[in-house]
């Protein structure tokens, strides 16, 4: 049975708060959060690999400290730049 447009964004918007490490949830949940809905397929199954990446991987990756595999390079500059823009306007 294939899962549903509506499943699958509440799994990933699920797998995206309920990371390896605290710091990753506050990257990747509120991104789910705002953008999951809008993204379109190709990107939806882009996110959907990058959430089988280890944190241990990825926090590098979207923090900009290594350089990030080229296939994902697009989807975590505006994953990071989410995050920045949205601590900006908090603070």
């Amino acid at each position: 049975m294939s899962e549903t447009r509506e499943a699958r964004l509440k799994r990933m918007r699920m797998r995206s708060w309920r990371r390896g490490i605290k710091e990753m949830d506050l990257i990747l949940g509120p991104y789910a959060d705002a953008r999951l809905s809008d993204l379109d397929p190709s990107t939806l199954d882009l996110y959907d690999q990058l959430l089988e990446e280890n944190d241990q991987d990825l926090y590098p990756w979207v923090s900009g400290a290594q350089p990030c595999p080229p296939h994902y390079l697009g989807l975590l500059t505006e994953i990071g730049q989410f995050a920045r823009e949205r601590h900006i306007t908090k603070n």
